[in-house]
């Protein structure tokens, strides 16, 4: 794996002694419990003027974090499985207004919850779920903690995420659970990229993993990006503290130390800090990287536009103020709105084990965050790195 060309802070319009401030605000997190490390990369004009690590790679040891870390990444998977949808566009093998059924037909009878006056009733698809209600999350299908309280207990009695089954064993089981909407009509962030995943499946006649490493992997150097962790690599991955320093229960993690049946399109790839900016930096390019090129910039620029109807409402407050959703990234629609800063084109997704990224097309800028810490955490790193990256513009 080769690393991705450098510059001078100065040189790419940053401020040192302020681009300094998120060593030290994360090293103080490091010393005051809340935080076991970080690594952290900024880069701009296509190239990286920052790349840190501090604090540990496993508290249990203490050992120091490197740049080279293993990350759980969870839902920065979705950006990758999603550019291998988009690949399968470009070479004919799919559209996106295909309907989902099309692939896996018991999609075709899934019912959909419709609440009124207390009452839940299960209505038919007033259209079909479509590939594109896959990728811009609108496809009805949600995550056990963000469905309605009714679906909550059905997703939680059917037992829906059994990595011992495969992606199709999956992918039908959740067909015959109701929709928490009609498709089209609301962002539902949930399963739909692990539906994605089983597409891939489908049409290449490869396993998600294989395929993604075939497509996407190999092509761009992202030798340590998996759906799990070769035992030869153990000693690089990255651990959180045992217990939440807000409310001291124990931390658990997904375990990534040996291959399950179930790759999860939707959150299970692990992967270092460098290796996933390869990744931003082909997206950030319109899709090549060096001599690579995966994807026409004009696919970047339709994946990074916001796709959601008008009228959608929103279903959860995982899609902050001042946003909408593309396929495979949030988008930012507005300058203000949202609590950190950025600009309308802004793109980006993350982890809910802390990991995030995000692409500044009109600064040329790109910045990639790894952590690992538990859910009630994401938030306050997400906003304290944005906030800290972008404060250390000097031009």
């Amino acid at each position: 794996m080769s690393n991705l060309p450098t510059i001078r802070p100065d040189e790419a319009g940053f401020s040192v002694e302020r681009l300094e401030r998120i060593n030290a605000v994360l090293r103080d997190h490091v010393d005051r419990g809340r935080l076991a490390g970080a690594v952290t990369m900024l880069s701009r004009f296509g190239k990286v003027a920052h790349f840190s690590a501090v604090g540990m790679r496993d508290p249990a040891t203490g050992e120091a974090l490197r740049t080279d870390a293993l990350f759980r990444c969870y839902s920065m998977t979705k950006p990758v499985v999603s550019t291998m949808i988009m690949m399968l566009v470009e070479q004919g093998r799919l559209l996106i207004t295909d309907p989902v059924a099309k692939y896996i037909p018991a999609f075709a009878a899934t019912k959909v919850a419709v609440k009124r006056d207390g009452v839940l009733t299960l209505e038919d698809q007033a259209r079909p779920m479509t590939v594109q209600d896959l990728l811009r999350h609108t496809s009805g299908l949600s995550y056990e903690f963000l469905a309605m309280p009714e679906l909550q207990q059905m997703y939680m009695d059917a037992r829906i995420f059994r990595r011992s089954w495969t992606s199709m064993e999956h992918a039908e089981a959740l067909a015959q659970l109701p929709l928490n909407s009609q498709p089209g009509t609301r962002w539902d962030y949930g399963r739909s990229t692990d539906v994605l995943g089983t597409i891939v499946e489908i049409i290449t006649g490869s396993s998600l993993g294989d395929a993604l490493r075939e497509h996407i992997f190999d092509p761009l150097g992202m030798d340590d990006t998996g759906f799990y962790v070769p035992e030869a690599s153990l000693h690089r991955l990255a651990e959180p503290l045992p217990r939440d320093p807000d409310t001291g229960e124990a931390v658990k993690l997904l375990d990534v130390t040996k291959p399950f049946p179930f790759e999860s399109g939707g959150g299970g790839l692990v992967s270092s800090a460098m290796d996933y900016a390869r990744f931003i930096q082909m997206i950030q390019n319109g899709g090549v990287l060096g001599s690579t090129r995966l994807l026409s910039r004009k696919t970047v620029s339709l994946m990074a536009a916001d796709h959601l109807p008008e009228g959608a409402s929103i279903g959860s407050d995982l899609l902050p103020p001042g946003h909408g959703f593309g396929l495979g990234f949030a988008v930012r629609t507005h300058d203000g709105l949202a609590p950190s800063p950025g600009g309308a084109g802004q793109f980006f997704w993350s982890g809910i084990a802390g990991t995030t990224f995000w692409i500044d097309p009109e600064e040329e800028f790109f910045a990639l965050l790894m952590i690992q810490v538990p859910p009630n955490q994401r938030e306050e790193y997400r906003h304290l790195f944005r906030n800290l990256a972008y404060g250390a513009f000097g031009d």
